[in-house]
């Protein structure tokens, strides 16, 4: 591999890497706080949870079809009752 394209392609590496880190800023900033799970619901039917979260169930089946986001749920990790990495779930 010559020396300029061995150049180019880490400045593309570079370039792609920053797109992604000012887009994950760019999330973690927009993330809404809600007042709590009434109004969180008007936005997520089921909840959001940090990727990867698993529902702790006590009855029934879990819940899994909730909204997948890392700096929503940072933003309302406070109606996370059962500590289990998603707030306000609910079927």
């Amino acid at each position: 591999m010559s020396r300029t394209l061995k150049v180019a392609a880490a400045l593309i590496f570079a370039a792609g890497m920053s797109l992604s880190t000012d887009q994950v800023t760019a999330a973690a900033t927009t993330a809404h706080t809600y007042k709590n799970c009434t109004d969180l619901h008007r936005a997520y039917r089921h909840g959001v949870g940090k990727v990867g979260a698993h529902d702790h169930v006590t009855s029934g089946k879990p819940v899994t079809n909730f909204t997948r986001s890392n700096a929503l749920y940072a933003a309302n990790k406070k109606s996370d009752r059962d500590h289990d990495g998603i707030a306000c779930e609910a079927r």
